[in-house]
């Protein structure tokens, strides 16, 4: 007879009443270092064209051009608003956005429009928020909130069937006939079973995680003055003198800075983002090591903006406004795809007949240990402007499964390019359009040519 969780108090009673058998039932595995779950049925919550995985810049290119290009589209996001890094983890900085058409220019017209920016460079993570939910509603997409994806099965045709979820209503199935992973760090891709690469070659070394913070207390024309940012309004962006003036006014207060090219951002005059730290070394598939990164993040800037207001002078009503929900991770996986991206590519300035997306931004690989020099560099690889082929956003290793983001299909140093959000907007777009017209046509994503959208 299986016995109820001996953890349940008996005053529960009542309680267990109402709960399914398998929430109340298991068989104890005495010392055992694994449990066995039980089986149950779980209820498919939607069968729709498309499902998108990750709400953050990439998802909802991906979500809108899919809804907008005939396909019915859900979107799944694990944290409570739509914009990933832009909002969750407060970004406030849209890199190499430029020249790009289509949802890129209408997210940034939009923001222009409701005053949540100064520039892409610097805009209002609220503002961003509410936009993104509007310009989803006005398309039709079905957003999901507060929910993870935790696995992903597949059928005989190497095509994912279903995927779980979980969240406030528990364990869920979803169905589609396309999906899209936004997740940033491959999380769809990888529970479906893709190959994928972490980190730096050789050494699996990744890029260091900082924690955002937004401040009151300090006003533009101050950080202007003192040669912290170039200028008022749209001419404002941190100077490369001001991220080293800032690190030796940190050093001042005794603190020895993860970050040594901390940098701000003027949202409003009197509203400051700062990127200020590094947390080294840690892994994106790891829940322990993410948790204490956050925490000594919070912990360090905390130490650092209390030190800059023992100062005084135009430091003396800094506060911190908030940190960032999410700490900022800029890098994970990179799922396998049909064509890997390299660094060959970038030199070159490689350009593709399926290509998606023009990137410019150079390779920024962030010092992947302090001794390093805590701050920037393009590790000596000097690129040309080039382009993201489709082959990159399709999944080699699961037939219905394209990518966008910074999970596509790449080598550790064009990751260090193409991962900023500016191109990550496009990738999402570019599959999208790809993923809408599979679904809608019965066919594999590989087997739509960029040429027909």
């Amino acid at each position: 007879m299986p016995k109820r969780r001996d953890f349940l108090k008996a005053g529960a009673a009542s309680t267990l009443a109402s709960l399914p058998s398998w929430a109340t039932d298991y068989t104890p595995l005495d010392d055992k270092k694994t449990v066995k779950e039980p089986l149950r049925e779980i209820p498919i919550v939607r069968e729709t064209d498309v499902i998108v995985c990750g709400g953050g810049p990439a998802g909802i290119g991906a979500a809108l051009s899919a809804a907008r290009s005939g396909a019915k589209t859900t979107l799944i996001e694990v944290h409570g608003c739509l914009g990933g890094v832009w909002t969750a983890s407060l970004l406030s900085n849209i890199i190499d956005h430029e020249g790009k058409p289509s949802i890129m220019k209408e997210i940034i017209e939009r923001l222009d429009t409701s005053d949540a920016q100064y520039t892409a460079k610097k805009y209002d993570a609220e503002l961003m928020k509410w936009t993104l939910e509007q310009m989803c509603k006005e398309a039709g997409v079905e957003v999901r909130l507060h929910t993870r994806v935790t696995a992903a099965y597949q059928n005989k045709n190497k095509k994912i069937d279903y995927i779980t979820t979980e969240s406030f209503s528990g364990r869920e199935a979803w169905k589609a006939k396309v999906f899209i992973d936004t997740t940033g760090n491959g999380e769809l891709a990888a529970r479906a079973g893709c190959g994928f690469d972490i980190g730096e070659p050789n050494t699996s070394r990744v890029q260091p995680m900082s924690l955002m913070v937004i401040l009151s207390g300090l006003h533009e024309n101050d950080l202007v003055k003192a040669g912290y940012v170039k200028g008022n309004g749209k001419d404002g962006s941190p100077t490369e003198p001001g991220k080293r003036k800032l690190h030796a006014e940190i050093l001042k207060t005794g603190i020895d800075a993860s970050y040594t090219m901390p940098s701000f951002f003027v949202i409003r005059p009197d509203m400051v983002a700062l990127m200020v730290n590094h947390q080294y070394n840690v892994s994106s598939t790891d829940a322990d090591g993410i948790t204490k990164a956050t925490i000594e993040a919070r912990d360090e800037v905390n130490r650092i903006i209390e030190g800059l207001r023992s100062l005084g002078g135009m430091w003396s009503n800094v506060r911190i406004v908030t940190t960032a929900a999410q700490i900022g991770i800029r890098e994970g996986r990179r799922i396998h795809g049909i064509y890997t991206l390299t660094k060959e590519d970038l030199i070159k300035g490689a350009q593709f007949e399926d290509g998606v997306c023009n990137v410019k931004f150079t390779v920024d690989v962030h010092s992947l240990i302090k001794g390093e020099g805590g701050g920037y560099s393009n590790s000596g690889v000097k690129m040309k402007p080039y382009q993201i082929p489709l082959r990159s956003l399709i999944a080699k290793d699961v037939n219905n499964l394209m990518m966008a983001g910074r999970c596509i299909s790449g080598d550790f140093f064009a990751h260090a390019s193409y991962r900023v959000t500016g191109n990550a907007v496009p990738m999402g777009e570019a599959a999208g359009r790809v993923a809408a017209k599979a679904a809608l046509t019965n066919r594999l994503p590989k087997e739509v040519s960029w040429g027909e959208v």
